[in-house]
């Protein structure tokens, strides 16, 4: 009784648009969302909030390849379901924003769907608000950044930044040659900087090699898809979930045996030297150079311009909730706590501003998954140090989910709207 009450009020005795015109809208907002970055969960919230609004009953399904569409015009009409294929991944947090805000006018009542539709196929064809010097810089920072994080020498740090750049040459040069050659873009991009980084440690032999090809790829590992593909398995999205786990976990092996491929073929050439590693650069170095890390982050995935100085401001606000959290326990507790700050502050700001929350918490997430741990371990496993290898790739999993329990945790502290 109590679920035909509760099915009874997601229709509307008087729909606000069509069933035909709500049908095709929806539709075409999920493709959309889905490409720019809209994870499944948020993307089914949003569909079927927008569903409810137009007075229909809306069941949407959303995998990484596919959306299943369904809605319902009256209790006692049959459901219209439909299954579509979904766009390649584009993640690209400014085109995310632009949608959002067309979908805030059509709430308020500003935008009518007929003008709304071209205005959706626009948003594809627009520029990135950052042209590429600056998403080369993004690229440049994030690598230069996360190297002084993890440990690195002055000279480690220089290199993984130029190693960053040539990263990006090629994630440019890539789609030119083709889909075959953006399949296997992790890992040719880990050979190229795993046989750079072998021909270097020639000349400069105590060059940390695992952690400089780390961070010359850094912006290619997939720790995000890992971690979220992890959450989805622990919130019952179990079909997106395995297929983001597989997906990041096969990402993760190829840059792997990339980067071995890769120093394995410097030294054919070279004979690669053997030293201690560089002491790490002094603690108040990191300080000052730790917001280019979080600019970086912010420009590689298309951040608005006006959103900037937000996405930073949370990314920091996150990390310190990282290191107090480290300093009363350990690294577990640090993440849960850095992400439950990244959740309620970006879900707050997305209820003052209207803008996507997804805008200030994606790159405050991305600053805390364990791509980086996976990476390490699976090296560690591939030189024969099985231990400490096995040790660290689960580990990557312990972060995914202190991740995951942060965000359910933030929206239950901070409830989300159904928005992006």
């Amino acid at each position: 009784m109590e679920n035909l009450e509760k099915d009874s009020k997601a229709f509307s005795a008087s729909p606000k648009v069509s069933f035909d015109d709500a049908w095709n809208f929806i539709m075409k907002v999920g493709l959309a969302a889905h490409k720019y970055g809209a994870t499944s969960g948020r993307l089914e919230f949003l569909l079927k909030g927008l569903a409810q609004d137009f007075g229909y009953k809306g069941n949407f399904k959303s995998t990484p390849v596919e959306i299943r569409f369904g809605l319902q015009e009256t209790p006692a009409a049959p459901k219209r379901v439909e299954v579509l294929a979904t766009p390649p991944l584009n993640i690209d947090l400014d085109k995310l924003a632009r949608l959002g805000d067309v979908l805030n006018e059509i709430k308020a009542g500003t935008l009518s769907l007929n003008d709304a539709a071209p205005r959706i196929d626009a948003i594809d064809q627009m520029p990135p608000p950052w042209g590429k010097f600056a998403s080369m810089l993004g690229y440049v920072f994030t690598g230069f950044g996360f190297a002084l994080l993890l440990g690195a020498g002055w000279t480690d740090t220089l290199l993984a930044a130029v190693f960053s750049l040539i990263v990006y040459g090629i994630v440019l040069l890539s789609p030119r040659l083709g889909a075959t050659a953006v399949k296997w873009m992790p890992l040719t991009s880990a050979v190229v900087v795993g046989f750079l980084a072998g021909l270097t440690k020639h000349w400069l032999p105590d060059l940390n090699l695992v952690l400089v090809i780390l961070c010359g790829v850094i912006m290619l590992l997939p720790g995000y898809a890992i971690s979220l593909g992890t959450g989805e398995l622990v919130t019952k999205h179990v079909k997106s979930g395995f297929y983001n786990l597989k997906s990041g976990l096969v990402a993760l092996i190829k840059q792997i045996a990339g980067a071995i491929i890769g120093v394995r073929l410097a030294s054919v050439f070279v004979t690669i030297g053997v030293a201690a590693p560089q002491a790490p650069v002094d603690q108040k170095w990191i300080i000052l150079f730790f917001p280019l890390l979080l600019v970086g982050l912010a420009l590689a995935f298309q951040v608005p311009r006006r959103d900037l100085a937000w996405s930073v401001l949370v990314s920091a606000i996150a990390y310190l909730g990282v290191l107090w959290g480290s300093s009363l326990m350990n690294a577990n507790l640090g993440n849960l706590l850095g992400t439950i700050l990244a959740v309620i502050i970006g879900i707050f700001w997305s209820s003052k501003t209207g803008r996507p929350a997804s805008i200030v918490v994606m790159p405050a997430i991305l600053l805390l998954v364990g791509g980086t741990i996976g990476f390490r371990g699976l090296a560690n496993l591939a030189s024969g140090n099985m231990v400490l290898g096995v040790e660290q790739f689960f580990q990557m999993f312990i972060v995914a989910l202190t991740i995951m329990l942060g965000v359910l945790i933030g929206f239950f502290i901070m409830k989300p709207k159904p928005n992006l």
